[in-house]
C-alpha cells in the first residue's frame, strides 16, 4: 500500500480535516465492518416485513363512513360481505335444478368455514340483484372476519377449495377482500422483477458516470444499505400502526434513487479534489464540507416534503411518510458515515478498473475535476444570454402540459387497478356489466337510536324517492339498531352515487344514521384531503424557505426554488390525467382506465417529486452559492455551478428515472402512475428547469438574487449553516472569522499543490476588503476580487 493509500491515523490530522471528517475516519475498517453487521441484523429484523403490510388505507379513520362500518361489523356481521362467488352454470339457467342444488351445497359449505359469516345467495333469497341479466351467472355473498392478515389468511385457506369446477358449475372468486389480497400478491411479485430489471441498469449507468467500476459500485452499496435498513423500520413499525404495502415501493425507489444521488456527488467531489492533488484524506475534509453539507441540505428538504404525509389522517399515505423519511435519513447518514471510511481506505484506487479506458484508444484518462462541461458552458452561457425567451418559453411549456389537470376527477381504488386478466378483476368487471344495480358496492345506511315500525318505514320511502335510488332494502333490526342497504343506479363510486350520500345524509330523521359504503368512503377522503391539503403545503412550503435561506442567505432564492419546483411537477400531473384518467396509452402501457384518479395520489405525487425537485436544486444551488462566495461574480457563479453540476444533476435524474420506471413497470395502475408519473417529474426538473429555467431566472435577477434585508441578513451570520471553505495555503480561515472574512482567491498552482501533496503553494493573494453593505449576502465584489479571480 503506497503512503497516499494509508488509512488515517488518529494521531495529527492534515490542516483543513475537521472534526467530522476526524470522527468518521478515524477507524474507516471499524466503521465498515459495523455498518455490514448492523445491515445483516437489518436483513434479518426486516424478514417477512411484506406479509405484515396492509392493502387499504384510502380511508379516513376519524370520518363518519369508518364510524358506520366498524358499528355494522360489531353489530351486524353479515351486513358487508366482502367475498363474492361468481357462479357460471356454463350455458343453463341458474334456476334449472341441477344448478340450484349444486349451489346450495356450495353456499352451505362455505358457511361452515371458520372465519366465515354471513352468507347468502341467489338461490336463498331470490334477489334479482343477486342475478345476473342473462340468466347464467349469480352470486354468493359472504364475510371473512378479521383484519387484513387474518383475511388474507383465511381466504388462501379456503379459495383452492371454491375455485373452479363444482359439477355443473365453474366458480370464481371476487369482492374486496379478493380484490386486496390478490393487489398485495401481485405487488410484492412485481417488486422483484423492478429490482431485477433496476439494480444492472443502474451499475451500467454509475458505471458510464463515473468510468471506474469501483467508483460505480460505492453508490449502489450505499442504496442497498439504506433500502435494507428502512424494511427493518417498516416491520418494526408494523407492530404499532397499520402500513401499507404500496410504501414498499417508495422504499426501493427512493433507497436506490436519493443514495445513489447522495453518494454520486459525493464521490465526484472526492475524485475532483483528489485531481487538484490533494492526499484522500484531505480530499475527503474538503468533500465533507462543501457536497456533504448539500447532502446534508438536501436530506432534510426531501424528509420534510415527505413528513407533510403525516399530517393526513389515511394510513396509506402516512405509510409513505413513514418509508420515505425513513430511506432518506439512512441514506444520508450512509453517505455521510460510510462513504468517508470507504473513500478513504481507497484513497487513488476509487479511480481503479476505467473501463472507459478501452474506448480512449491510448489517450489517458481525464482528471475528474478538468473543465468538463464544455458542452454545458456553452448551454449556460446561451441561456444567460437569451434569458428572457428561455424563462417565458419553459415556462409556456411546461404550463401547457399541466393543463390536463384542470379536468382532473377523483375516486377511489378498486379491481380496476389489477391486470385486466387477474381473477377479482374479471369477476368485479362481470358483476359491473352484467349484473343489475350495484351489488357489492351499495351504501348501508345505520340506524341508531330508538324508533318505531312506522318511522323506519318512512325513512325508507324517503330514501327510496331519491332520483339516484335502484333499490332500497331493509330495515334488519337489532335492539336499538338497525341497517338498510341503498343501491345507486348507476356506477358504486361515480358523481350520482356521491350525491346520493350527501342527500342521505341531509334526510332528516328522528334517529341518528350513518351512511357508509364505497362512495362515502370517497366523500369523506376527499374531505379530509381538501381539510388538510393547504396545512401540508404551508407546511412544505415555510420549513422550504426557512432551509433555502439557511444555506443562501438570500430573501429571493428561497422563494424562487419553491416556484420553481411547483411548476416542474405541471408536466407529471398533466400527464396523469391525460394518460390514467383519460386512458390514452392504455394498451401500450397494458392498465384498465377507470376515468377518475384515486384521490391519495396527487398528494402522494407532490410530495415525493417536491422533495426530490428540492433535491436536484440544493445540489445546484450549493455549488452556485459556493462559486459565488469565493468570486463574487453573479453570472459567473451561475455558469459555472451549471457547469459542474449539469451533467451530474442529469446523470443522477436519469438513473432515478430508470429505477422509478422499473417499479412502473408493475401491474399494479396505481403503482404503474407513481412510477411513471414521478420518473417524468425528475427528468422534467433536470433537464428542462434546472438546465434551463434556473439560469435564466437568476439571470434576470441578477445580483438582487442575493438580496437580504439587514435583520435577515445578520440572523444568517449567526445561525445559517453556510460554511466558507478555507484556502488551502490559510485553513485557519475557516474558523472566527470566516463569515466576515471572504475566502481568499486561489491561483489555479495553489489549488494543483495543496499543502501537503506535490510542489510549493504559490504565496496566498492578499485578500480583497469586505465591503460594508450588510444586506448582501457576500462581500466580495471589489475590483480587487475580480483582478484576482482572473
Amino acid at each position: 500500500m503506497t503512503e497516499v493509500n494509508k488509512p488515517p491515523h488518529t494521531g495529527n490530522a492534515p490542516p483543513g480535516v475537521g472534526g467530522w471528517t476526524r470522527l468518521v475516519t478515524a477507524r474507516p475498517r471499524l466503521s465498515l465492518l459495523a455498518a455490514l453487521v448492523l445491515t445483516v441484523l437489518a436483513v434479518l429484523a426486516g424478514s417477512g416485513v411484506a406479509d405484515r403490510l396492509g392493502s387499504g388505507g384510502w380511508e379516513d379513520p376519524a370520518a363518519e363512513s369508518t364510524y358506520a362500518t366498524k358499528a355494522l361489523e360489531r353489530e351486524f356481521p353479515d351486513s358487508q360481505p366482502n367475498l363474492l362467488l361468481l357462479v357460471d352454470a356454463g350455458g343453463s339457467s341458474v334456476d334449472a335444478p341441477p344448478v340450484a342444488a349444486a349451489a346450495r351445497d356450495l353456499a352451505d359449505r362455505l358457511a361452515g368455514e371458520r372465519g366465515v359469516t354471513g352468507v347468502g345467495s341467489y338461490w336463498q333469497t331470490k334477489s334479482p340483484a343477486l342475478r345476473a341479466k342473462d340468466g347464467q351467472e349469480a352470486l354468493i355473498a359472504a364475510r371473512i372476519t378479521g383484519d387484513e392478515k387474518a383475511m388474507g389468511e383465511t381466504l388462501d385457506r379456503i379459495a383452492p377449495h371454491y375455485r373452479g369446477t363444482h359439477g355443473p358449475l365453474e366458480v370464481r372468486l371476487g369482492g374486496m377482500v379478493a380484490v386486496r389480497h390478490e393487489m398485495q400478491t401481485i405487488i410484492q411479485d412485481d417488486l422483484a422483477r423492478a429490482e431485477l430489471i433496476a439494480l444492472p441498469i443502474t451499475l451500467v449507468l454509475l458505471v458510464m458516470v463515473f468510468g471506474s467500476a469501483i467508483a460505480a459500485l460505492l453508490p449502489l452499496g450505499i442504496g442497498i444499505v439504506a433500502i435494507l435498513g428502512t424494511n427493518a423500520v417498516l416491520r418494526g413499525l408494523t407492530e404499532f400502526t397499520d402500513v401499507s404495502v404500496f410504501a414498499m415501493n417508495l422504499t426501493t425507489a427512493l433507497g436506490l434513487g436519493l443514495a445513489i444521488d447522495y453518494a454520486l456527488f459525493i464521490v465526484r467531489r472526492f475524485r475532483e479534489e483528489l485531481s487538484t492533488g490533494a492526499a484522500p484524506l484531505t480530499a475527503v475534509g474538503t468533500t465533507l464540507r462543501t457536497a456533504g453539507r448539500t447532502v446534508l441540505f438536501s436530506a432534510l428538504t426531501v424528509a420534510v416534503s415527505l413528513a407533510a404525509m403525516l399530517l393526513f389522517p389515511q394510513y396509506f399515505l402516512r405509510s409513505f411518510a413513514y418509508a420515505g423519511i425513513a430511506v432518506v435519513l439512512l441514506a444520508a447518514a450512509a453517505a455521510l458515515i460510510l462513504l468517508p471510511a470507504a473513500l478513504v481506505l481507497l484513497g487513488h484506487r476509487v479511480n481503479s478498473l476505467d473501463l472507459r479506458r478501452l474506448f480512449r484508444r491510448g489517450r489517458g484518462p481525464r482528471p475528474a475535476g478538468e473543465e468538463e462541461g464544455t458542452a454545458w458552458a456553452r448551454t449556460a452561457g446561451l441561456v444567460m444570454r437569451r434569458a428572457p425567451v428561455f424563462a417565458i418559453g419553459t415556462t409556456a411549456l411546461l404550463v401547457v402540459l399541466g393543463l390536463p389537470f384542470m379536468g382532473v376527477k377523483f375516486g377511489t381504488a378498486d379491481d380496476r387497478q389489477l391486470p385486466s386478466n387477474a381473477e377479482s378483476h374479471v369477476v368485479q368487471q362481470h358483476i359491473r356489466e352484467g349484473f343489475p344495480g350495484s351489488p357489492g358496492g351499495g351504501l348501508e345506511v345505520l340506524a341508531e337510536g330508538r324508533a318505531t315500525e312506522a318511522q323506519y318505514a318512512d325513512y325508507r320511502r324517503r330514501v327510496a324517492a331519491l332520483p339516484e335510488v335502484a333499490r332500497v332494502d331493509g330495515p334488519l333490526v337489532k335492539g336499538d339498531s338497525a341497517y338498510f342497504t341503498v343501491l345507486p343506479r348507476g356506477e358504486a363510486v361515480d358523481d350520482a352515487a356521491q350525491d346520493l350520500v350527501r342527500d342521505l345524509r341531509a334526510i332528516p330523521t328522528p334517529f341518528d344514521t350513518e351512511v357508509t359504503g364505497t362512495a362515502a368512503v370517497l366523500v369523506d377522503s376527499k374531505h379530509a384531503i381538501a381539510e388538510r391539503l393547504p396545512w401540508a403545503a404551508a407546511f412544505i412550503v415555510i420549513v422550504t424557505l426557512l432551509l433555502v435561506f439557511l444555506l443562501t442567505g438570500s430573501v429571493l432564492i428561497p422563494v424562487q426554488a419553491v416556484v420553481l419546483n411547483a411548476l416542474s411537477l405541471t408536466a407529471m400531473f398533466g400527464a396523469v390525467v391525460w394518460v390514467f384518467q383519460d386512458g390514452h396509452l392504455s394498451g401500450p402501457l397494458s392498465f384498465t382506465s377507470t376515468g377518475s384518479i384515486e384521490t391519495t395520489l396527487p398528494v402522494l405525487m407532490f410530495c415525493v417529486a417536491f422533495g426530490l425537485s428540492m433535491d436536484y436544486g440544493v445540489f445546484l444551488l450549493s455549488r452556485i452559492k459556493e462559486e459565488y462566495d469565493r468570486t463574487g461574480d453573479h453570472a459567473g457563479a451561475v455558469r459555472h455551478g451549471l457547469q459542474r453540476t449539469g451533467g451530474l444533476i442529469t446523470a443522477a435524474a436519469v438513473i432515478l428515472a430508470v429505477v422509478m420506471v422499473a417499479i412502473g413497470t408493475s401491474r399494479v395502475t396505481n403503482t404503474k402512475m407513481l412510477g411513471l408519473g414521478i420518473a417524468l417529474a425528475v427528468l422534467m426538473d433536470a433537464m428542462v428547469v434546472r438546465s434551463l429555467l434556473v439560469p435564466a431566472i437568476m439571470r434576470l435577477t441578477g445580483r438582487a438574487t442575493w438580496w437580504a434585508p439587514a435583520p435577515l441578513r445578520r440572523f444568517h451570520n449567526r445561525f445559517g449553516l453556510t460554511e466558507t471553505t478555507p484556502t488551502r495555503e490559510h485553513p485557519e480561515g475557516a474558523r472566527g472569522t470566516a463569515r466576515s472574512t471572504p475566502t481568499l482567491p486561489q491561483s489555479t498552482d495553489a489549488r494543483q499543490h495543496p499543502e501537503g501533496a506535490r510542489g510549493t503553494a504559490r504565496p496566498a493573494p492578499t485578500p480583497p476588503q469586505p465591503t460594508d453593505d450588510a444586506s448582501w449576502v457576500h462581500p466580495k465584489r471589489s475590483e480587487t476580487a475580480e483582478r484576482n479571480r482572473r
